[in-house]
């Protein structure tokens, strides 16, 4: 019989606890599931299948760790990225120019300069950005595929935060404003070499019918601009990612496949094979395969609540923290050597070690009664948890380890980033430059003059 979730997460956590990984030394880490990886990419890929061909570009964002590109790369994957370090994470992954898109609402001169040598597609995002890209390819030839980002303006989902497609959204141009649509019709007329459409509804809180919505606005947009243009002008158009994930079960909910369908009942005229399709999933393909792992340092009780104070809160999981409704987790509780804890249940908050009183991954949560060197598991955690830490309190960022399971069913771990050292974060906070302030100006205070 298959393993479920929790089960095949405690296997995990007994191996690591045996390797030394998690625990009274190490307090904390992530986990990332490389076989789940190379699953979910493949039923990606399937879903999209058909005639027209697709560019499937990982959001960067959600997990930007060198070696979990790399591997979404040799899953058959490119990459979406949104700022120069981004940029660079993705080439050091050895992800080839030409299957890297650059989108963001603020590119400087010097970053398009850059994509354009490369080769990097570029979704502008917005008129004035379109000129600037003009101007600079004006002095150079390249090979960039290049685009403009529409903002559909069809809604927002249930997060307004995670929501881009509203009416007053910082993304895109603008396409039911007076006159908007027009000005992006004009604009494809100025330029013959802008041969792709950009949209991204939203992601986590934005459901699948709202996404189909916009790309169906997007997909309207190329036909009228080709109509327009008497001949095929947009080749491609990118559909972002933003597929939710299910954060209450281990049920992949929904998933690319009933999303592939809902949008070919949608925009039947999207898969025909017309125009080359890019997509920008980053949550939904590591999120589920991803947990992590925290050492609980004491246990209370408080107002007749227990409380437990673990080494998983804000720096890890800054939304569920910052956002509790909106970003809920679960909570597994293990005991010291990995096995699932049978106390009997009560209720708890789950804290973090950060200063703040809300920095809580759980309000009065149902839970075994959890005792000190306990272990808390966070599953969902694979994308924008330990890959994207909050250094608040300088706490050191914790160690992620990927895990597959060899023929012989023993658990095999490769270190994808190893845990911070107080010495980084000293370097990091300005360490080299601990005397900078006490002697600014002290020789215009000695009656010298100033440097």
């Amino acid at each position: 019989m298959q393993a479920t979730g929790v089960e095949r997460r405690a296997e995990v956590v007994r191996a690591a606890v045996a390797a030394g990984l998690v625990g009274e030394r190490r307090v904390a880490a992530g986990f990332l599931d490389v076989d789940g990886v190379r699953r979910t990419v493949a039923s990606l890929r399937a879903a999209f299948g058909g005639d027209a061909p697709v560019l499937h570009a990982f959001a960067v964002k959600a997990c930007a760790l060198v070696p979990v590109l790399r591997l979404v790369a040799d899953a058959g994957m490119g990459c979406e990225v949104a700022s120069p370090g981004e940029l660079a994470l993705a080439l050091a992954a050895g992800v080839p120019a030409d299957r890297i898109v650059l989108d963001s609402p603020a590119k400087t001169g010097g970053e398009l300069s850059r994509a354009l040598e490369l080769g990097v597609a570029v979704n502008a995002d917005n008129l004035a950005e379109l000129d600037r890209i003009a101007a600079l390819r004006a002095a150079r030839t390249t090979s960039s595929v290049l685009g403009l980002r529409v903002n559909p303006q069809v809604g927002a989902g249930t997060i307004g935060a995670m929501s881009t497609a509203s009416a007053h959204s910082k993304f895109g141009a603008p396409l039911r404003d007076p006159g908007a649509r027009e000005r992006v019709l004009a604009a494809f007329d100025r330029h013959p070499w802008l041969t792709r459409l950009h949209v991204h509804v939203g992601s986590q809180g934005c459901p699948p019918d709202l996404m189909a919505a916009g790309v169906r606005a997007a997909w309207e947009l190329a036909e009228e601009v080709n109509a327009r243009a008497g001949r095929r002008q947009v080749t491609s158009i990118d559909l972002g990612g933003g597929l939710p994930v299910d954060f209450g079960s281990d049920e992949v909910s929904p998933d690319f496949a009933g999303y592939a369908r809902g949008l070919r009942a949608a925009v039947p005229g999207l898969f025909d094979g017309s125009y080359a399709l890019v997509t920008e999933f980053g949550r939904s393909v590591v999120a589920k395969n991803g947990f992590t792992a925290a050492r609980v340092e004491y246990a209370k009780e408080v107002g007749g609540r227990r409380v437990a104070l673990t080494h998983a809160g804000g720096h890890l999981a800054t939304r569920t923290v910052l956002m509790p409704d909106s970003w809920p987790l679960r909570v597994e509780v293990l005991r010291p050597d990995g096995t699932p804890s049978t106390a009997e249940p009560v209720v708890h908050d789950v804290a973090g070690p950060l200063c703040f009183a809300g920095d809580l991954v759980a309000r009065e949560r149902l839970l075994p009664r959890i005792e000190a060197a306990d272990l808390v598991v966070l599953p969902d955690t694979g994308g924008y948890y330990t890959s994207a830490p909050w250094a608040y309190n300088s706490v050191p960022r914790p160690a992620v380890h990927a895990f597959t399971t060899v023929v012989d069913g023993r658990v095999r771990f490769a270190e994808v980033r190893r845990e911070q050292t107080l010495a980084e974060i000293v370097a990091e906070a300005g360490g080299a430059h601990a005397d900078a302030l006490v002697g600014l100006g002290r020789d215009v205070r000695d009656g010298g003059a100033a440097r």
